[in-house]
């Protein structure tokens, strides 16, 4: 499924929605990544977005800052993922 296509699913709304947190830093990081890159995810890796976002506003923010590392390595690909996407 193309990136516009799959911008209009219930799934990806969803997660949209549950990008915003209510702080500025994970919303930008968060919710830019959904509109530039999440289409780019392995099937896989989209699940590991989805499990980071069941992570408290404080870990995610450890995890986005490179402050602390997740142990799974699929969760960790994708906080590297929306690290380098917003990294010059």
């Amino acid at each position: 499924m193309d990136g516009p296509s799959l911008k209009r699913t219930p799934d990806f709304q969803r997660l949209r929605w549950q990008c915003r947190r209510g702080m500025l830093e994970l919303d930008e990081l968060l919710q830019g990544f959904m509109e530039r890159r999440y289409a780019m995810l392995l099937p896989h890796h989209r699940q590991a977005f989805e499990s980071l976002l069941r992570c408290p506003d404080q870990l995610l923010l450890e995890y986005l800052l490179g402050r602390a590392v997740p142990f799974d390595k699929d969760v960790a690909h994708v906080v590297s993922a929306i690290r380098d996407a917003v990294e010059p």
